[in-house]
């Protein structure tokens, strides 16, 4: 088991410091920021003054080593439009996409697990195939559409704007956890249904266990399983993938921070969020690997 553990937590860290100098090397290499910074018509003087600004003029391992060294000691930069560190822009952000994701995932977990419940309670019948046709549907929609589609019918029906901060968080939530509903959905109905079909579950029926005390007990814990590595990549795409939804929705969130930090080339705010969404997938990961540990006794043996 130990083993387990310190492989685990070596893979995260060899990952995010690929991440790291992933992130570096691709930021590097899509541009000139200085130039993409300076006024259209700045001389070359201007340019140069702009790189030995933000330290561009140095060779690129120089750049590399000082920007590792600088994550080692706490210092992530600074933002090139406001001056304030990175990271105090990401936690100004932080709470609202932490509202937003959670209130999404929760809506998904709940809704998901329960369609997919049912549709497997009830194989092969239509109240199944009308599940599995949500699901399904769910799952392909395009959130900035279904989004769209919300703040449309909110303005020209009920005269009432589904945007902005001032929102209430539910409609922007459900746009968010739509795919995830659909794919909680279909995971825990093939799931449930492997676990029911499994001996252990026809041994406890001949014993003569009531089927509610079996689907509870017996079936819900083995199939939950394959769900928290669904959850697991769910919370570790809190931060990433509710770009879309907070651009449509105009939510002041990490997203919209995000994107407006690309488009003005304000490269210590792009690097730092990129490096959070990934420390958060790389982590939300490593808590699922040993949550295995927790769940499966199996592992535990090994």
């Amino acid at each position: 088991m130990t083993g387990y553990i310190l492989s685990r937590v070596l893979r995260a860290i060899i990952t995010l410091l690929i991440t790291v100098s992933l992130v570096f090397i691709f930021i590097r290499f899509s541009g000139d920021p200085a130039a993409a910074l300076a006024p259209p018509d700045a001389p070359q003087e201007v340019i140069d003054q702009y790189a030995r600004a933000m330290g561009l003029d140095q060779p690129l391992w120089q750049q590399y080593t000082s920007y590792i060294g600088g994550l080692f000691r706490g210092e992530f930069g600074y933002s090139i439009h406001t001056g304030r560190p990175v990271e105090a822009l990401f936690f100004d952000r932080l709470p609202y996409t932490l509202h937003l994701g959670l209130t999404a995932l929760s809506i998904a977990l709940v809704l998901g697990i329960a369609l997919g419940a049912i549709a497997a309670i009830n194989r092969g019948r239509l109240l199944d195939r009308a599940v599995m046709g949500f699901s399904v549907f769910a799952f392909a929609m395009p959130n900035f559409l279904f989004g769209l589609c919300l703040i449309l019918i909110g303005a020209l029906v009920f005269q009432v704007f589904l945007a902005g901060a001032g929102a209430n968080v539910l409609f922007p939530a459900l746009t968010l956890g739509l795919a995830a509903m659909g794919s909680f959905a279909r995971f825990a109905r093939s799931s449930l249904l492997e676990t029911i079909n499994a001996p252990f579950m026809r041994a406890a029926e001949a014993r003569g266990i009531p089927f509610a005390r079996r689907l509870i007990l017996h079936a819900a814990p083995n199939a939950a399983i394959p769900l928290v590595t669904l959850v697991g990549l769910s919370l570790g795409a809190l931060i990433a993938g509710s770009v879309v939804t907070e651009q449509v929705f105009a939510w002041p969130g990490v997203g919209q921070l995000l994107v407006r930090s690309v488009a003005t080339r304000d490269i210590a705010t792009v690097q730092f969020l990129v490096l959070a969404v990934a420390f958060t997938m790389i982590m939300a990961n490593l808590i699922v690997d040993l949550l295995y540990l927790v769940i499966d006794p199996r592992i535990r043996v090994k």
